[in-house]
């Protein structure tokens, strides 16, 4: 009988990591879950669900920036510090200036602490992490010091209005917020040359560098993009809640590192997912909210919020010590 010498070519088939996914199967649960034993305290109502859009929008836009910084094997610690900041700054200046110079005040915030922190880190050689907690220190005594520890309110309607407090119909402004930095962090991670050459500087920077990607350019950028996130995360809050303090954002950096980390972000980089970031900071939302409705207190939260950080930090590393 006579065989064919044909070769076939081989099938490759695509590995499809699981771990990508468990955020989304970790919020039907936990959905699904608070939806059913705490239906008769208005989990599912129209009102509390939007309340938890408009609570989520300023992690989901700080997670954005922060899946460049892990993606690229930095992180950056100065993000609730800036978020005050930013806000005072901008609720001060809108008591006397108009709104386009009071924002754009405010992420000029940002965007300093960014380059401060990008220039230490690439120029001096330094630690991201020592660099971000001492800027955290800085930025939170400036904060502290540019009202004196005064809060401001917030007068002027048109800017509350879109900043935070507006809605589109019965959709939240906020929502739109959140979804355009979603979309617009997405294609730069996944389409475009910078999210390519952030993703080969988290998986081999010394690669990366004798391929010619200009690492400390990126490097720089991420840092950058990072705190105008959480500039704009500041603005945020200070629309929604027509005022700032400089409290603003103190509990925050926990609560955006889960978010980032659950949604299949690697601690060390070379690996990122925006979408799975702002499915995180949706599930840390769904999940305080739960846990207030339950009566829980505020320390308790923390530490339900820290141990599922601790949960996804363990599967991650896991991951890693599999793959390697």
């Amino acid at each position: 009988m006579a065989t064919s010498d044909r070769a076939w070519p081989p099938v490759r088939l695509q590995v499809v990591d699981p771990q990508r996914f468990v955020v989304y199967g970790v919020f039907v649960v936990v959905f699904v879950f608070f939806a059913a034993t705490l239906h008769d305290d208005g989990f599912l109502t129209q009102t509390n669900l939007l309340n938890i859009v408009r609570q989520t929008t300023p992690i989901t836009i700080m997670a954005v920036g922060v899946v460049f910084v892990l993606s690229a094997g930095e992180i950056d610690l100065s993000l609730g510090a800036v978020v005050a900041l930013s806000a005072l700054v901008t609720a001060d200046l809108l008591q006397d200036h108009s709104a386009v110079l009071a924002v754009g005040a405010g992420l000029a915030v940002g965007v300093a602490v960014g380059v401060a922190n990008g220039l230490f880190v690439t120029a001096l050689v330094l630690p991201s992490f020592l660099v971000t907690f001492a800027s955290l220190a800085v930025v939170t005594g400036l904060a502290r010091s540019v009202t004196d520890l005064r809060s401001v309110a917030v007068e002027n309607r048109d800017f509350a209005a879109i900043f935070g407090s507006g809605d589109v119909g019965p959709v939240p402004g906020l929502a739109f917020w959140a979804l355009g930095a979603t979309a617009v962090g997405h294609f730069l991670l996944r389409y475009s040359r910078f999210g390519a050459h952030v993703l080969a500087i988290g998986d081999n920077a010394q690669a990366a560098r004798a391929t010619g990607i200009r690492v400390d350019r990126v490097r720089l950028l991420v840092f950058v993009l990072s705190a105008t996130s959480a500039a704009v995360a500041g603005i945020l809050y200070a629309g929604r809640l027509q005022g700032a303090t400089y409290t603003l954002g103190e509990q925050d950096l926990l609560t955006v590192i889960a978010a980032v980390v659950i949604g299949g972000t690697r601690l060390f980089g070379g690996e990122g997912s925006v979408i799975g970031a702002l499915v995180g900071s949706l599930l840390m939302g769904v999940l305080t909210n739960g846990l207030v409705l339950w009566g829980f207190s505020a320390s308790e939260q923390l530490i339900a919020q820290g141990t599922l950080l601790l949960v996804a930090i363990s599967l991650t590393l896991r991951g890693q010590r599999a793959d390697g």
